[in-house]
């Protein structure tokens, strides 16, 4: 048995077995702190692998927590800014436009295109692939706007009596009442007839002057002489083979007409057959204009009182006092006269067949009456012409003449004759105060990119680049409608000699033209006939179409004459406001845009931005650049650098050139070089504007279910106004086939192969490309 130790020893003991060991500064769980206090028993000393971290390890293991924590943080912040960025531009990029217009739009874009074509070899058939026959995107708008007349002009409404929107309904009515038409039959021509004296007729003979039309400039007014134009052309190399077959097919046509309003057949056809040789020997006498141009005599001034001695067969100063009145005129009248040589042969060929065959003279003015007038006749008449025009056009291999429906005719004679009054009527519907602002917005984008890129041009020195700029800025631009016409006090007197019938009406032997002639000049009141020349005759008509016909070309003669002998402070439109042809007016320094041309599939301010820009604003760039045709001209501009302005022209011909034309042949674009300019600096023109837009613009849409971005959906855009069947274009047309004013352009834009990636050599990639604006 052990004695327990004595209490003094006890620490030495623990100190001896290694037990307990005070820790000085250190406090532990259930321990003893400094000032004494047992432990547990059970706090005996542990292995070396058991015991607590030195006073190092804790702060290691921390700061590997704070990495972790650290890292962890940063990738959060990460992903909720990934997370954020997708958010927003999921919010501000171009989301797809569900509007009613943009469906429709959409609809044009598919029915039109073919995208199984790679945009890269023929973006032509990719845009315009299914475009057929009236697919042609501006005749496909101008026939939309008269639809849209149609429309107005049907639908039901109560006008003021006498007032300017009741007589053009009334009008439109006469020419849509077949009906009674056909009943009359020749009924009124016939008495139209009798009234200038049957088949004799012994007015003075102003029927066989060429065209007459006055021209303005500034406060002068000029009176002009110009030459005939024919239907046909008669034994020109083309036609020298088939001559024979068009006396006949006219002969044959002329015979309907003297049949139909009752003639013997046999006298008829005598006389249709002088006819053509009077027609015949009149066209012998025409100079081509690039004979005139080569001898300087493109036109000569004359006095009336000289004319008359040079060419004494018609009595000038009665025929000019009927045609202007109330212009006042004297013989000493100065004239322009196109071609004088031609007057002076057609005044002896008169006096010849005065003295030989007078009966056949005024046999060949009436037939020439028929004719004109036989659009406001019935069927019969009608189906003659338009026989005959097919058998010449197949005999001449012309393209035919798609037939029109009988409300298409009677539309555009309404907007001839009533311009004013359906000008403010279509306006108000098709072209809104909302509408035009969005318009004018568009334009001001465009003229602002101009200016811009006035200034990198490099073939431009200082002085004319300043010059351009200011003509840029000092330009006037018209949209919608002329100002007078969007008057309704105005709209209403200008109808004040258009009366009720029956009525008394003065009608001109002018419409007594040979049947194969076609005059010429500004004021036309139907495609193919213009009523020019008159010597004015008294006749008493009952009522019918035709002398509604005939009240509305009287009073529409009257305006013309007038508003030349007054003061004018806007300019003269030469388009009609429901039109589709843009133009720039050299005199005024002004730029027109008619409302028909605003309008959808080309412009509407509920379109993508792209649609827009691609569509009216490359058309606004390209009349813009209109005011420059004379500095790309040789010797147009003396102190640019024509090395490198003619170093621009050149590669852009060979561009042209080098693209071919679907049928694999290439076209020589020296004939429409300044178009082509116009079409491809245009373009760059209106995708400057639109891309600065994009930049500083959000809220840019794009058109649903065709899997195009904005910017590719603008040069869709672009292609789809020049969409038209390859083979439809007039010889004389100043701008390239559809397919070059596609590629062309396209071709010469970087930005075209890149948005679309295309490879590198491909078509539209060339491995060159030209600057010019």
């Amino acid at each position: 048995m052990h004695p327990l130790p004595e209490p003094a020893s006890l620490p030495s003991l623990l100190l001896s077995s290694g037990g307990w060991r005070p820790e000085w500064g250190r406090t532990r769980a259930g321990g003893m702190s400094r000032a004494g206090g047992m432990r547990p028993p059970w706090n005996q000393e542990r292995a070396p692998e058991e015991r607590l971290p030195s006073a190092t390890e804790p702060g290691r293991q921390w700061s590997m927590v704070r990495r972790m924590l650290t890292a962890g943080l940063l990738f959060s912040l990460l992903l909720g800014f990934s997370l954020l960025l997708v958010y927003i531009f999921r919010s501000c990029g171009p989301g797809p436009c569900m509007t009613p217009v943009c469906w429709d739009l959409l609809a044009r874009y598919l029915a039109s295109g073919n995208t199984s074509v790679a945009p890269c070899t023929d973006f032509f058939n990719f845009a315009c692939g299914q475009a057929k026959g009236t697919d042609y995107s501006f005749q496909a708008l101008a026939e939309e706007n008269k639809k849209r007349l149609r429309r107005i002009l049907e639908a039901p409404g109560s006008w003021h009596l006498g007032s300017g929107e009741e007589k053009a309904f009334q009008f439109y009515s006469s020419c849509m009442d077949t009906d009674a038409i056909e009943a009359a039959g020749a009924a009124p021509l016939r008495q139209v007839i009798e009234e200038l004296g049957g088949w004799r007729i012994s007015e003075p003979i102003c029927d066989l002057v060429p065209p007459l039309h006055t021209r303005q400039s500034s406060s002068i007014s000029c009176v002009q002489i110009d030459q005939p134009e024919f239907d046909v052309p008669l034994k020109q190399e083309k036609e020298q083979k088939i001559y024979a077959q068009i006396v006949r097919e006219y002969l044959t046509y002329l015979n309907q007409l003297g049949t139909l309003l009752g003639g013997e057949p046999n006298k008829v056809q005598e006389h249709a057959f002088l006819s053509i040789s009077i027609t015949s020997q009149l066209f012998q006498f025409l100079r081509p204009l690039e004979q005139r141009r080569a001898q300087g005599k493109l036109f000569q001034m004359v006095t009336i009182d000289q004319l008359q001695e040079m060419a004494p067969a018609i009595d000038w100063l009665s025929c000019l006092q009927a045609t202007f009145t109330p212009m006042p005129l004297s013989p000493s009248q100065l004239l322009l006269v196109h071609d004088l040589e031609y007057l002076k042969n057609m005044s002896q060929l008169v006096e010849e067949q005065l003295s030989i065959h007078r009966d056949f003279l005024q046999s060949h003015m009436i037939l020439g009456l028929v004719r004109t007038l036989s659009p406001a006749l019935d069927s019969k008449f009608q189906e003659a012409r338009r026989s005959l025009i097919q058998k010449l056009g197949e005999l001449t291999e012309r393209p035919p003449m798609p037939a029109r429906p009988r409300w298409m005719k009677c539309v555009e004679e309404t907007g001839t004759f009533f311009e004013p009054t359906l000008a403010t009527l279509f306006v108000r519907e098709a072209f809104s105060p909302s509408t035009q602002s969005a318009a004018m917005e568009l334009f001001t984008a465009i003229k602002n990119a101009l200016v811009s890129r006035l200034r990198r041009i490099p073939w431009m020195d200082e002085k004319t680049r300043k010059e351009a700029q200011n003509r840029v800025t000092q330009l006037q631009v018209k949209m919608g409608a002329p100002e007078w016409a969007l008057k309704p006090s105005l709209a209403r007197q200008e109808y004040n000699d258009v009366g009720p019938c029956p009525c008394q009406l003065l009608i001109s032997p002018q419409l007594l033209l040979s049947p194969l002639t076609r005059l010429s000049g500004r004021q036309s009141v139907h495609p193919g006939r213009s009523l020019t020349n008159p010597f004015l005759a008294l006749i008493q008509l009952g009522p019918s179409y035709l002398q509604s016909f005939l009240s509305c070309v009287r009073s529409l003669r009257a305006r013309i004459v007038q508003s030349f002998l007054q003061s004018f402070p806007y300019h003269r439109w030469q388009v009609s406001p429901w039109g589709v042809n843009a133009y720039y007016s050299i005199p005024d320094h002004v730029v027109v845009f008619p409302a028909g041309l605003l309008q959808p599939p080309f412009f509407h301010p509920g379109y993508p931005r792209a649609v827009n820009f691609g569509a009216a604003g490359s058309i606004m760039a390209h009349e813009l650049l209109h005011i420059f045709y004379q500095l790309l001209l040789p010797g147009g501009c003396p102190a640019c650098d024509t090395r490198a302005l003619q170093g621009a022209l050149l590669c852009l011909k060979h561009h042209y050139e080098t693209i071919p034309l679907p049928n694999g042949t290439f076209f020589n674009g020296s004939r429409t070089f300044l178009e082509n300019a116009a079409d491809i600096g245009g373009l760059a023109i209106a995708l400057q504007a639109y891309s600065k837009r994009l930049l500083w613009h959000r809220g840019e849409t794009i058109l649903p279910n065709l899997d195009l971005s904005p910017q590719q959906l603008f040069f869709r855009s672009y292609a789809q106004v020049m969409c038209r069947e390859p083979g439809t274009q007039e010889p004389q047309d100043p701008h390239s086939p559809p397919t070059l004013r596609v590629h062309g352009p396209l071709s010469n834009t970087p930005a075209f192969a890149r948005y679309f990636h295309c490879p590198h050599g491909a078509l539209m990639n060339p491995s060159s490309r030209c600057q010019l604006w």
